[in-house]
């Protein structure tokens, strides 16, 4: 007996029309700490349709039984009747439109803050894999793509759909024949929304794919200028971004076409229908079938019947752009961390620094970068790791401060498998200088306590004079206070390195990791970071990683990784007098230099 095969990995048996409402579902817990608002603007949005609804039934009452029946009082009510609908209207509208923009903006707000918050939660690995722009357009023109449909129209989808459900219902009151004869041009509309649906659905998700690689194109443009600059590549690049912007440009040009054609087929469809009753209810009034003023109301009722089609179909443009970009943040939202703490996670005590790796393996996509490797640094160390590009000296570190897992073995900091303490604890006892000192926006002083917000201003002043920082810094036009744009443009490389290693000294980490961190700057500098380093790398076990070998002459051991292996281990003088790897690097440096 055979069963089917299960759909493949990424494939699903739902119905197509099922996903927008799962989709739409995810959204219903950001309504909930608003609930009271979100029932107060439905009750408005109620009030503004009845209004809508009042004016032809009033108009009917006003011709058949004021006009024709002589009664003025009947005409002034109906009229008093009319205007105070539309004053009720307008009032609730306005307050409607207020409350439904107050708790979109509130929800889309928490959206964007929980999918940044989850951001934060993914590994290093994901960051790396995915392009900052598309990140950035997840956060950016994806939820403002949400904003207009939870701000208007979701207010469009109530009032046109209880538009629509309470004409139909007034039409068949009236007279059911007229209302029957409204309904012969609804077969041509339903068959042109099915096919307006299915192709704006994919071409709607063409777009958001497209603008996520214009966002992706431009932050990886401005953020390499330099190097654009430096190879005279502007015109190449501009010519590269014209490319991604017309193929938007394209996507965006063919949802156009599709509602070009299909607004227009709507509005011909809504004349038709009103040639029709006017042809036919005409016809009856002369014959007593029906009166002026019900005929009058039945045109009026009938403009509110293909109006709210035509606004609900607008709406599905919306929509579909909606859609797409809510696709796009929860596949964000729904992607689980690879790192995660484990069920019984524990805080990692005050480190000592031993670090240990215990026959460790990994690889970046099924790629070998490191394969049994041993090796032990014991506390207050200073162990520099140096082999040629590629060779798995940074893979090393990253495992360290666990921003990747090992394939197989374990990495121990004081016996502790660092799979089994929780991360907070882990990253608040070491600290990570990059090849680039990365600066935010805002004041150097908040800088300088981004790993450590409670640090003191003498603390702070303490630790970037032990850096040899402080010179600068006072020399500064608001010293700690001065202003500090994105990537710390206002300083130079080697300002900005001093920068981050007092940040990380003022985090008083038991274990610190500096990866490539005197290679951006100049030989001059490299004295004065070299003498920030000694100062930084005092009491605590370090790890450097450099291709510039002198900077690590005096480090305790040295370790040579080749090809995912250690292949050496020993001090610079021992290394050297073995004539190993380590002297055929050391003698190529030299060579270089």
């Amino acid at each position: 007996m055979s069963t089917a095969a299960p759909p493949p990995a990424g494939l699903t048996t739902e119905r197509p029309e099922a996903r927008p409402r799962r989709k739409l579902r995810k959204l219903v817990p950001y309504f909930r700490p608003y609930a009271g608002r979100t029932t107060v603007t439905v009750l408005l949005m109620l009030v503004v349709t009845a209004a809508g609804l009042a004016g032809p039934a009033l108009a009917q009452v006003a011709i058949d039984d004021g006009i024709r029946a002589g009664d003025k009082l009947v005409l002034t009510l109906a009229v008093v009747a009319f205007v105070g609908a539309g004053v009720l209207g307008w009032l609730a509208g306005i307050f409607q439109s207020y409350l439904a923009s107050w708790v979109g903006e509130r929800v889309l707000l928490d959206l964007r803050t929980r999918t940044f918050r989850h951001m934060m939660r993914l590994e290093l690995g994901y960051h790396e894999r995915t392009p900052t722009g598309r990140s950035v357009s997840r956060l950016t023109s994806d939820i403002e793509a949400l904003l207009q449909l939870v701000t208007e129209g979701v207010t469009s989808l109530v009032i046109n759909g209880l538009t629509l459900v309470g004409v139909v219902a007034i039409l068949f009151w009236y007279d059911w024949r007229l209302a029957l004869l409204v309904f012969v041009i609804l077969p041509p509309l339903a068959i042109g929304t099915a096919w307006f649906r299915v192709v704006s659905e994919r071409l709607y998700r063409r777009t958001r794919e497209r603008v996520a690689d214009v966002l992706a194109t431009l932050q990886e443009t401005l953020a390499g200028i330099r190097v654009v600059q430096g190879f005279g590549r502007q015109e190449a690049t501009t010519a590269r971004l014209a490319e991604v912007n017309e193929r938007y440009r394209r996507a965006n040009y063919a949802t156009i076409r599709v509602s070009g054609a299909y607004f227009p087929s709507v509005e011909m469809l809504s004349a038709i229908g009103a040639v029709v009753i006017l042809y036919f209810g005409s016809q009856m009034v002369l014959d007593d079938a029906l009166t002026v003023g019900v005929m009058v109301a039945f045109i009026g009722y009938l403009s509110s019947f293909f109006d709210p089609i035509q606004s609900l179909s607008q709406l599905y443009n919306t929509f579909q752009s909606a859609m797409a970009a809510l696709e796009k943040i929860l596949g964000v939202l729904e992607t689980e961390p690879e790192l995660e703490d484990a069920p019984n996670a524990y805080p990692l005590p005050e480190l000592r620094g031993d670090v240990r790796f215990e026959d460790v393996s990994f690889g970046y996509a099924a790629e070998p970068v490191l394969e049994h490797v041993d090796l032990d640094i014991a506390a207050g160390q200073t162990v520099a790791l140096v082999g040629e590009t590629g060779a798995g000296k940074s893979t090393l570190a990253k495992l360290v401060a666990r921003f990747y897992d090992p394939d197989a073995g374990r990495v121990l900091l004081d016996g502790h498998d660092v799979r089994g303490v929780t991360q907070r604890s882990l990253r608040a006892q070491l600290s990570v200088v990059p090849q680039e000192g990365h600066l935010f926006s805002g004041t150097l002083r908040d800088n300088l306590r981004f790993g450590r917000p409670d640090a003191t201003d003498e603390e702070i002043e303490g630790a970037c004079a032990a850096i040899g920082a402080l010179d600068f810094i006072s020399a500064l036009p608001d010293g700690l206070d001065t202003e500090i744009h994105e990537r710390g443009s206002e300083l130079s490389a080697g300002q900005r390195q001093l920068v981050s290693f007092a940040r990380a000294l003022i985090a008083q980490p038991a274990l610190l990791i500096l990866d490539e961190a005197t290679s951006s700057v100049d030989l001059r500098t490299e004295a004065r970071i070299e003498r920030a380093l000694a100062r930084l790398m005092r009491d605590r076990t370090s790890i450097v990683i450099a291709h510039r070998l002198s900077t690590i002459v005096k480090a305790d051991r040295i370790v040579v990784i080749e090809g995912g292996h250690v292949v050496e281990q020993g001090t610079h003088q021992e290394l050297l007098a073995r004539g190993g790897a380590y002297a055929g690097l050391y003698g190529d440096w030299l060579g270089r230099g």
